[in-house]
């Protein structure tokens, strides 16, 4: 399975102790597959975004995040650029519904969506809010909802696998940041990549010594719905890290400094 990284959002720019500045970015994955055509990982921010900001992802949002708002980043344009059109993304897996989440569902209006039961309740309770914004789902997506599975089958997770999807991409329920929240993890053929959406923020969150980010850690504070939960996520997620990083290679959704590791420049 061919799997493409991209920014689909540039945000502010942050600094780290011995990296170089760089943009927040909207880690999506995109993943050209066998029997299901291209299944698209997070939307990151979409035209409607880009164009009316106001509108579609509120003043105080964009105020707080200070998006570049460049249509060349949303995930519709880069699709373009690799050669295919919007109808060929037929799968979009969300790890929940912020409005950096999920801002391009318009854009693929054909697609079945995959989420979280509870993050797509939460979301059509509280809308409109701070993160839940009613325009990216005003289209009427196909919703496809997932109640978190018993047990631990996968590396001592619970995970669940996408219905009418044969490709090996589960949704892996990751809580505290959003009453739904879940990484999604996808097979590549060689080894696990899993995408934990908000569950950490920075790389040096999941070291033995964990580290936050001065500026990310208070975005994670603020808009986590449970502290607790949120914190042993992340020890679990440390620990799945320590265990089995020959197997699985762990990434969030907004840290620059992976995205440039994984072998793609921010906004390419």
């Amino acid at each position: 399975m061919m799997i493409h990284h991209l920014n689909c959002g540039s945000v502010r720019q942050i600094e780290a102790p011995g990296l170089p500045a760089a943009h927040a970015v909207n880690h999506c994955l995109l993943a050209e597959t066998e029997h299901d055509g291209l299944v698209l990982v997070e939307t990151g921010l979409g035209l409607d975004d880009v164009r009316d900001p106001e509108a579609t992802l509120g003043g105080d949002w964009v105020t707080m995040a200070q998006p570049l708002l460049a249509e060349a980043e949303t995930a519709v344009r880069q699709v373009a650029r690799l050669g295919f059109a919007p109808e060929d993304v037929r799968h979009v897996v969300v790890t929940h519904l912020d409005v950096d989440h999920c801002g391009g569902l318009p854009d693929f209006p054909d697609a079945r969506v995959h989420v979280l039961a509870a993050e797509l309740d939460a979301a059509l309770a509280e809308a409109p809010s701070f993160r839940y914004r009613p325009a990216h789902w005003a289209h009427g997506p196909k919703w496809e909802t997932y109640e978190p599975p018993a047990g631990d089958d996968w590396f001592g997770f619970a995970s669940v696998p996408l219905t009418g999807v044969a490709a090996d991409i589960r949704l892996v329920p990751l809580g505290g940041h959003t009453a739904g929240h879940a990484g999604v993890a996808v097979h590549d053929g060689t080894r696990w990549l899993l995408h934990c959406g908000d569950a950490y923020y920075y790389h040096r969150e999941l070291t033995a010594d964990p580290e936050p980010h001065p500026v990310l850690d208070v975005v994670q504070t603020r808009s986590e719905v449970h502290h607790d939960l949120r914190l042993g996520t992340q020890a679990r997620l440390r620990e799945l890290a320590r265990r089995h990083g020959g197997e699985v290679t762990l990434f969030s959704a907004h840290d620059p400094w992976e995205l440039d590791r994984l072998g793609v420049a921010a906004g390419a």
